[in-house]
């Protein structure tokens, strides 16, 4: 498979070290580039801080190359969604839900944890994506994370 104009590929979204204390979230999540990939996985290592520490990620993307080509009043980056599609009844329009959502990982041992999260279908309509993530186990004492991303 070949890479598209503009996509870099394998790349860094989040360099390996310790998540905010307090269980904030990341301040400023790497803005990586994927203009033109039709879909990206993550590769993710996670290691706890202390027992029963947990982390959680939100893909965030924006349909702007640049900031500035953000309209007034519009959100330069949206989250990533789940939805629910309501039971169909004959008679009755059917209410479906959407709402952003955040992805938790509760590793099983003590040691660095390595998985793949993905595909991410983008459909060469995403420009950019971030990921910031937080410390949801033990805030006190945060895990450290790496996240790579593979756009193709």
């Amino acid at each position: 498979m070949t890479l598209g104009v503009g996509i870099e590929g394998l790349q860094e979204a989040r360099a390996s070290a310790a998540l905010p204390a307090a269980g904030a979230w990341d301040a400023a999540p790497t803005e990586l580039r994927v203009s033109g990939a039709a879909r990206c996985m993550l590769q993710i290592t996670y290691t706890e801080g202390a027992g029963a520490g947990a982390f959680a990620l939100q893909l965030q993307t924006s349909i702007y190359s640049l900031t500035a080509m953000a309209p007034a009043g519009a959100g330069e980056w949206a989250d990533a969604t789940a939805y629910a599609v309501g039971a169909v009844v004959g008679g009755a329009d059917v209410t479906s839900l959407i709402q952003g959502n955040v992805i938790q990982f509760t590793p099983v041992g003590a040691g660095a944890e390595t998985f793949t999260f993905g595909p991410i279908e983008l459909f060469e309509l995403v420009e950019r994506i971030r990921i910031p993530a937080q410390e949801v186990g033990v805030i006190a004492n945060p895990g450290t994370l790496q996240v790579e991303l593979l756009a193709v």
